[in-house]
């Protein structure tokens, strides 16, 4: 089980982006995502639902290994000793292209083609 504080709930509410880290054949992956697109479906204790436009490379990828990283910072959660906060996820992930988790998100982004769907196994507060 994840463990989850203040800090990481600010940095939900603050974070503008999300970087999405996956591992392929040719090593890391990177894709991202905006931080009002997981707020405006909202923070699910232990599950993190963000719509998935393209995302093809990235699906791959978990099919093959579903580990994940997250990373979301902003300047305006306080840090331990910079201006400035970042936080580390890290869990497995898929992209699914159909169900109720994929009507939600269509509904609020039509554009979506599915939902990146993490399951948080850790969280790790920058210092």
């Amino acid at each position: 089980m994840a463990k989850f504080d203040d800090v990481y709930y600010d940095l939900w509410e603050n974070t503008e982006f999300v970087a999405i880290t996956t591992k392929g054949e040719d090593g890391p992956h990177v894709v991202g995502n905006w931080g009002d697109y997981v707020r405006k479906l909202g923070l699910r204790d232990e599950t993190i639902v963000m719509p998935a436009g393209s995302y093809h490379q990235t699906e791959k990828n978990l099919s093959q290994d579903n580990r994940v990283t997250l990373l979301i910072a902003s300047r305006q959660v306080h840090g331990s000793r910079t201006p400035g906060q970042g936080c580390e996820i890290t869990g497995t992930g898929e992209v699914v292209t159909s169900g109720a988790i994929v009507d939600e998100v269509k509904e609020n982004f039509p554009w979506a083609r599915g939902a990146l769907v993490v399951q948080v196994e850790k969280v790790t507060t920058q210092l």
